[in-house]
């Protein structure tokens, strides 16, 4: 809780060390620091029993196996009691038939979600924004997703996230714009005039593909 406590004033941003916290879930008790050594999706939504909510819910739950072949695991957070949660999931696995195997933590004080940025520290419940933190396994912010309350998220960008974030660390090159696995990446340009005047055209020398 002093983690949290500290963090509740400074927005996390890309680079920082993600806050420390325990929390109540529908998965038991659950703490950050049990994801280190793993890649982490940890995502608030604004309530439970939501129709958009729903949806990427069911969404998330459909690609946990897509997530889980990254390393990467998945959590929820919303202001919301447990027991709502218990109920939430009950009426997803009923009228989808889908299971969400995941935890969803509840953060009725709002400590947890003010401390990560995902409500504001005047708000006066969770129902601001749709945040997404990609954590890695050394419990680093990457990437920081935001979504307002009135559209969904795509899954499919998280998982390209993720997936982008793995190769780039791998050394394997930069991925562009709309980079998906197995496409082609970029080169790191190399930091010399001798490779500056020796391309073969103006820009060879920076957007060079990896071979």
């Amino acid at each position: 809780m002093d983690e949290v406590t500290r963090r509740h004033c400074c927005p996390l941003r890309i680079g920082d060390q993600v806050p420390a916290f325990t929390a109540r879930s529908t998965q038991g008790p659950i703490a950050m620091k049990d994801f280190e050594g793993r890649w982490l999706v940890f995502f608030s939504h604004p309530a439970d029993f939501t129709p958009v909510c729903t949806s990427e819910f069911v969404a998330f739950a459909r690609a946990s196996e897509r997530f889980a072949a990254l390393g990467c695991d998945l959590m929820a957070l919303s202001v919301d009691s447990l027991y709502a949660h218990f109920a939430w999931v009950r009426a997803i696995r009923d009228h989808y038939g889908v299971i969400v195997d995941f935890p969803i933590i509840e953060d009725p004080t709002l400590v947890i979600g003010r401390a990560y940025g995902m409500v504001a520290d005047d708000a006066q419940d969770a129902g601001a924004v749709r945040a997404v933190f990609i954590i890695d396994p050394e419990q680093t912010v990457r990437a920081i997703v935001t979504y307002p309350v009135e559209i969904g998220r795509s899954v499919e960008e998280v998982l390209r996230i993720v997936a982008a974030l793995q190769v780039a660390d791998g050394g394997k090159g930069m991925p562009p714009e709309g980079w998906r696995p197995g496409a082609p990446l970029f080169a790191h340009p190399e930091p010399t005039l001798e490779s500056v005047l020796d391309a073969a055209d103006p820009v060879g020398w920076f957007l060079k593909e990896c071979e």
